[in-house]
């Protein structure tokens, strides 16, 4: 190996590995970082499947959707109510679900609407987004049809 050529296999100093936290630079300058989805808490007992999703065409949908959510902030997402944070912390009093075991009863449960009725719902933890059900009828809060 010639002078002044380092050799990729030669240890490097540990203090190479480290760097800043909390300095992150996200796209267009922005200091906010941008959303990051999670399927880690997906509850494949309740709500709808993949599959059951893509069978009616809407899988294709959510997944633009979320792709379109992750070129946002959590404050652009909420502020333009493409995800709409519920104002009551906890589980829904009224709704054809059942709180999950494995999630913080504590969590503030977010919506995003695919189209109609259809919503993914889950929950953020700083900029990531968990999603936790497929709700293909709306079921996770109820609601009182208006002008009936």
């Amino acid at each position: 190996m010639g002078k002044g050529k380092q050799n990729k296999f030669n240890p490097r100093k540990s203090s190479s590995y480290q760097r800043e936290r909390n300095v992150l630079e996200t796209r267009k300058g922005r200091k906010e970082p941008l959303i990051v989805l999670s399927f880690k808490d997906f509850d494949r007992n309740q709500g709808q499947s993949f599959k059951e999703w893509e069978q009616a065409e809407l899988l294709a949908l959510a997944v633009n959707k979320l792709h379109a959510v992750c070129q946002l902030t959590v404050g652009e997402a909420t502020s333009q109510q493409v995800i709409k944070r519920y104002t009551k912390v906890g589980f829904p009093p009224e709704s054809g679900f059942v709180h999950p075991r494995h999630i913080l009863p504590e969590v503030t449960w977010c919506s995003m609407h695919i189209q109609g009725k259809e919503c993914v719902i889950g929950y953020f933890e700083e900029n990531v987004f968990y999603v936790v059900f497929l709700d293909m009828d709306h079921e996770f809060w109820k609601t009182k049809k208006k002008h009936t």
